[in-house]
């Protein structure tokens, strides 16, 4: 499984323990490459979408401070790839594991998203609901 520093082994980020710039720009990738086309699959399953997306919106935008970038694109990146802690597949479970590790991310970084990022979300589940 690979995702960047900023959450390997269930740890945050610290000033000792920096995610290096070709680890967040390893995220960066999986992220663009993975994120649309599941959450396109799973949209009407999620109750946290809307805090998915707005997170995707704050870690996309330029302004964003790298550390946030850096802490979004980790947990992003874990909601995209297959193999995480809980299956995506079990019903009910699946997503659990994804939206704990969101969940924490945005609890460290949400004075960083914006109204914006918020409206923005909102805008494309509206497109795709």
């Amino acid at each position: 499984m690979r995702f960047s520093r900023v959450w390997a082994g269930s740890r945050m980020w610290s000033d000792r323990d920096r995610a290096t710039d070709a680890d967040i720009a390893a995220d960066e990738r999986t992220v663009q490459t993975g994120f649309w086309p599941k959450i396109k699959r799973s949209v009407t399953r999620l109750p946290f979408a809307e805090d998915l997306l707005s997170a995707y919106y704050c870690a996309f935008d330029r302004q964003t401070p790298l550390r946030v970038r850096a802490i979004l694109l980790g947990a992003l990146a874990y909601f995209v790839l297959p193999f995480d802690g809980i299956p995506d597949l079990l019903p009910m479970l699946g997503y659990a594991d994804d939206a704990a590790m969101l969940a924490g991310a945005l609890k460290l970084v949400i004075d960083n998203i914006r109204p914006e990022h918020r409206e923005a979300a909102r805008r494309k589940l509206d497109e795709l609901s």
